[in-house]
């Protein structure tokens, strides 16, 4: 019997943790007894045949290095049939029998019509955003929301000496939970968020009224990416309160930097999970976590899920917040 080729690919934005997949993905193939390729620039790979055989030492000492050594990029031609069917084809000629995909929502996609075409493919949720519905923690986020942490933490300091209100946009355009987490984190007095209406004067404003009544003088608000308009939002603030208030975009600061220790043992578990899938033959599954364990979906399942906000967490946030 020929010995089992798989390969690994990372594609959609880059997520810190990525690194730590492919490693797992690579050392756990290659223990079991199988070829491993390490495909370039996401699914465009496949198109170009930009694909190498990794062996253990390929991923010596990337465990600790964000964005991805395999690179990410979005092809056009991929989401055509006819790209589908060119990437099958060069897979089977490689002897590809399955493929890791590490991303989100699109890449699961691009996993799923690879599948239909033959080749088993398995998707790790690889996300800064967390916002991959059939999995309650994905890689990246917890390294972006210290990163967030951290930048906030310094604009504080400034706001602090200046007596400021501080609006700090974080990433997430449909998923709140870097900006719910990174404002509790950091004692913001108000948190925008995509799934949660606001009312500017009721939600802000007022807050900030009623804090500056009982001693507070410098205040931290967090908007997600999905709510937008900070500098409108600090303009607005400025203006309603008469403190003096600026606005600052984090921007892709929050997508690099070293991976935590968290996010660099989810991915490890999630990459060899995947690779257990494929070693049995099966495919067209998502790896996700579900109460602290590592569990896998159909992604077509996996896709129509809807996401649950932690609105027990936003409440509290509210609470505290005074």
């Amino acid at each position: 019997m020929s010995q089992k080729a798989i390969a690994v690919l990372t594609s959609g934005g880059d997520a810190p943790g990525m690194n730590a997949a492919v490693r797992a993905v690579v050392r756990s193939g290659i223990s079991k007894g199988m070829k491993v390729y390490g495909v370039s620039r996401g699914y465009n790979g496949l198109l170009t045949g930009d694909v190498h055989e990794l062996h253990l030492r390929s991923v010596s000492d990337i465990i600790h290095r964000g964005g991805t050594v395999l690179y990410t990029a979005r092809s056009e031609e991929y989401n055509t049939p006819e790209g589908v069917k060119k990437a099958a084809e060069f897979c089977r000629e490689l002897g590809v029998t399955g493929v890791v995909v590490i991303g989100g929502d699109g890449s699961f996609r691009g996993a799923r019509d690879l599948t239909g075409e033959g080749i088993p493919c398995v998707g790790i949720p690889g996300t800064i955003d967390n916002d991959i519905a059939c999995s309650e923690y994905t890689i990246g986020f917890d390294t972006a929301m210290n990163t967030a942490m951290e930048m906030v933490d310094k604009i504080r300091d400034t706001a602090q000496s200046h007596d400021r209100c501080s609006v700090v946009e974080v990433m997430g355009r449909r998923c709140g939970d870097i900006a719910l987490q990174t404002g509790v984190a950091v004692g913001a007095a108000a948190i925008l968020v995509p799934e949660v209406p606001y009312d500017l004067e009721k939600d802000v404003v007022s807050r900030i009224l009623m804090n500056r009544d009982t001693g507070k003088k410098h205040f931290i608000i967090v908007v997600a990416e999905g709510v937008g308009k900070v500098h409108e939002i600090a303009k607005k603030i400025q203006e309603r309160t008469g403190i003096e208030s600026r606005a600052t975009v984090l921007g892709h600061v929050q997508r690099g930097g070293s991976p935590t220790l968290r996010d660099r043992v989810v991915a490890s578990e999630m990459g060899y999970k995947a690779v257990t899938l494929l070693e049995q033959g099966i495919g067209n599954r998502v790896v996700a976590m579900q109460n602290g364990k590592i569990v896998d979906f159909d992604i077509t399942e996996a896709l129509s899920m809807e996401r649950v906000f932690d609105k027990n967490l936003y409440d509290l946030a509210h609470i505290i917040s005074i």
